[in-house]
């Protein structure tokens, strides 16, 4: 197959899960002889056109900013998304393409890409990472209704659309396909290498961890006040990887815990060996997130053999992704620190977390894949 994926930012030169399952997935099928070529920004040194690890990147766009006070660009979007059309336009001519790839978010390239896709009667496969409808109204407040129209709108796009959960897959055939026509595909982990991930020579490990964007919906400020709770009694430690709008204030509610010498904020780590350092070395990894299209430090975690402990949630993907591997409970306080006093008192749960976490190989989510594009094209 000839596949061109479409995404603003290219991995590794931009690290998101987004992009980086596109690479993981990209350079799997390059290796088994597929042609894939990756549109995106001019993010890496060099020519606009080069090859990657097996991958053809293509720029259409020169790098930016992809972000305005702590959110995602709309100006950025569209520019990306109108650079694409002449380009695609010239390769799809071509009959370069069997199938184009988007991702999803932003929307705008969606649009574009089945625009130039008309051109060749060349299929869209979509990629759906999140659907946001109603958390469109913290996101951008009065512009809300305007997120929400560009949502749906790219939603009933003629598609062949993909969903990294079956969370995200049934919210997105509220606003749009039907659920029949939605591919579920998880996200994927490298299982050999957290397998085999240290923690640093001169880094302490911690006894619970917690690893990702300090923002409301995370809840670390609940994690911090159950911990607090027993944290003595089970001689304990917590260690807060991340960064985000909401580090100032879990800085100061941790210094104001009667544990607080117990907790340490290690913010942003450049390193992802770092963090599956930290993840090998912790007996929980905890995050009571409630809003998760997939979660993809709780698969991350169970490969490292960590017991999770996440939160019960409809916007949430944990317990599909955490099955019996893990616990997931009501995100309060109270449910939270009756989890963690078990689970550091000794209690496992019932299914082994790296049996679990393998079946979310990188290599299993590549054929996975492959199989659906397969399929794509042969419906033409």
């Amino acid at each position: 197959m000839d596949i061109g994926y479409v995404s603003n930012v290219v991995y590794p030169f931009v690290k998101g899960g987004a992009e980086k399952r596109i690479h993981e997935i990209g350079t799997r099928l390059a290796a088994d002889g597929h042609d894939v070529t990756v549109y995106g920004r001019h993010f890496w040194d060099g020519p606009p056109e080069t090859t990657h690890e097996g991958l053809t990147l293509r720029a259409v766009a020169p790098g930016t900013e992809l972000y305005t006070d702590d959110r995602r660009s709309i100006t950025e979007a569209l520019d990306f998304s109108a650079r694409l059309v002449a380009p695609f336009g010239e390769r799809l001519r071509a009959a370069d393409h069997d199938l184009l790839v988007v991702s999803v978010f932003p929307y705008f390239p969606v649009f574009s890409a089945k625009l130039a896709g008309a051109v060749g009667d060349t299929p869209v496969v979509t990629t759906w990472h999140e659907v946001w409808r109603s958390y469109w109204d913290e996101y951008l407040g009065p512009l809300a209704f305007g997120g929400k129209i560009v949502e749906r709108a790219a939603a009933r796009v003629p598609q062949h659309p993909v969903a990294v959960s079956g969370v995200t897959a049934d919210r997105l055939a509220q606003i749009g396909p039907d659920r029949e026509s939605i591919t579920v595909i998880p996200n994927g982990i490298d299982v050999g290498r957290i397998e085999r991930a240290t923690l640093p020579a001169d880094a302490d490990g911690y006894d619970v961890l917690f690893a990702g964007r300090l923002i409301a919906d995370k809840n670390v400020s609940l994690l911090l006040e159950a911990f607090d709770a027993v944290a003595e009694e089970h001689d304990a430690t917590l260690g807060i990887v991340g960064d985000g709008p909401e580090r100032d204030r879990l800085r100061r509610q941790a210094e104001g815990l009667t544990n607080a010498g117990r907790v340490d904020m290690l913010g942003f780590l450049d390193e992802y060996e770092h963090v599956l350092g930290h993840m090998a070395a912790a007996r929980v990894f905890a995050s009571p997130s409630t809003r998760e299209g997939f979660g993809i430090t709780f698969a991350e975690a169970m490969a490292a053999d960590c017991t999770v402990v996440a939160a019960d949630h409809p916007d949430s993907a944990a317990d599909e992704v955490i099955g019996d591997a893990g616990f997931v409970v009501e995100p309060t306080v109270e449910r939270l620190r009756e989890t963690l006093d078990a689970v550091l008192g000794g209690r496992a749960p019932p299914r082994d977390p790296v049996e679990r976490a393998r079946q979310y190989d990188w290599d299993n989510v590549a054929s996975a894949a492959a199989e659906r594009y397969a399929r794509v094209v042969r419906q033409g």
